[in-house]
């Protein structure tokens, strides 16, 4: 009790001083409770591009990135956000504006008069996630303000809004949706299918800008040395490969949808392997995966990035840190965050995590995976 009693006082007498903290930093992965102390925006680059899910390339310039910067600094002073929720934030005003704060000088022309990186024309819709004043959103001048745009996107106690339109934090379980779906929760677009496709372009801005965050989101943490050997991360026998990467059918939703890893069915407690020798970067609870584990490896002198998803807390053997053997038994199958039953979700991720994902079937077999056996599995994880 008396601990507790000094930790409230503690967080009681920080609280003015996070109001000076210039630009705040993002949330641990596994949690999304409270402001982030991990991750904070660096330099602006002049320019950037990435590519989208069907392979275009989107060109961003300083400004769009600087739009980009500050939605994640709002993001990270706005309390049970998180990492996930910003690269939903970001999502949505890639798909909704490329990051641009539009004018609409046909439905406002008073629009036209703030700073702004073109006009719109798209109902009287306004800036970055293109806003209506007309739903509630705000006024002419407020939705043509960026840092508005981005706490009216987030909503929640602190938002603008007080619910009405929702943002974000006002949608319940919004953490256990998919990104695409979560940020369609809030914009209600007609064309819900276009956010998904941005995913890997607002992981790698999230990546570029951003610097001292947790090594599994980053594809900057610790460098792991050549593995010995590339192995299959269950046991021979134990699975059935249910659902490839790819595009699918969402046995949530029931709409098309990208599916960035492998489904490998098994019972519940099977032992997760790791793929290959490397350094655990990390290992716990993060939203729709459950429990995850992501590794950081070098394989062919190239760094690749595993994840390893559903397991329960009790089902995690590992720790961010921990260096591992190929073969190493650390985790249990589980059916832990979005998903039908017990399974393993794989994911394979060449240049590190801030890289879209490849079909890790496929990427396993062509580096010449090998299967253990059960025996095998066990003894690995001594």
């Amino acid at each position: 009790m008396k601990r507790l009693i000094i930790l409230l006082m503690a967080l009681v007498l920080a609280g003015p001083l996070a109001g000076l903290v210039s630009v705040a930093a993002l949330m641990n992965p596994g949690t999304n409770s409270c402001g982030s102390g991990s991750l904070v925006v660096g330099s602006i680059p002049d320019s950037f591009s990435a590519q989208t899910r069907d392979g275009r390339t989107i060109a961003l310039d300083k400004r769009q990135l600087t739009h980009a910067g500050t939605i994640i600094t709002v993001g990270a002073r706005t309390v049970g956000v998180g990492r996930d929720g910003v690269l939903i934030a970001l999502l949505a005003a890639l798909t909704e504006s490329t990051l641009r704060m539009l004018a609409n000088t046909d439905a406002y022309p008073e629009s036209g008069s703030y700073p702004n990186d073109g006009i719109g024309s798209d109902h009287d819709s306004l800036g970055l996630f293109q806003m209506r004043p007309v739903s509630g959103w705000g006024t002419v001048a407020e939705l043509m303000d960026p840092q508005f745009q981005a706490r009216a996107f987030f909503g929640g106690p602190s938002g603008p809004n007080a619910g009405s339109p929702r943002g974000l934090l006002d949608i319940a379980g919004w953490q256990l949706l998919d990104p695409d779906a979560a940020a369609q929760a809030v914009e209600v677009s007609a064309y819900p299918d276009r956010y998904q496709n941005y995913q890997p372009v607002a992981d790698s801005i999230l990546a570029a800008l951003t610097r001292a965050q947790p090594a599994s989101l980053a594809g900057t943490g610790p460098t792991a040395p050549e593995t010995s050997r590339v192995v299959f991360p269950l046991p021979a026998g134990t699975y059935t490969n249910t659902d490839s990467f790819g595009w699918r059918t969402d046995p949530y939703t029931g709409a098309r949808a990208f599916h960035a890893g492998s489904d490998l069915a098994a019972p519940a407690d099977t032992p997760i392997l790791a793929v290959a020798d490397g350094v655990v970067s990390f290992a716990a609870q993060r939203g729709t995966y459950g429990g995850l584990i992501t590794i950081e490896h070098t394989v062919d002198g190239e760094r690749v990035t595993s994840y390893y998803a559903h397991m329960y807390d009790s089902g995690i053997h590992v720790a961010a840190g921990d260096t591992v053997a190929a073969g190493q038994h650390i985790g249990d199958v589980g059916s832990a965050g979005k998903s039908t039953g017990p399974h393993l979700h794989i994911e394979i991720h060449p240049g590190g995590a801030g890289n879209p994902a490849v079909n890790a079937v496929d990427w396993l077999t062509a580096h010449g995976a090998t299967d253990l056996t059960q025996a095998q599995a066990a003894s690995a994880g001594c």
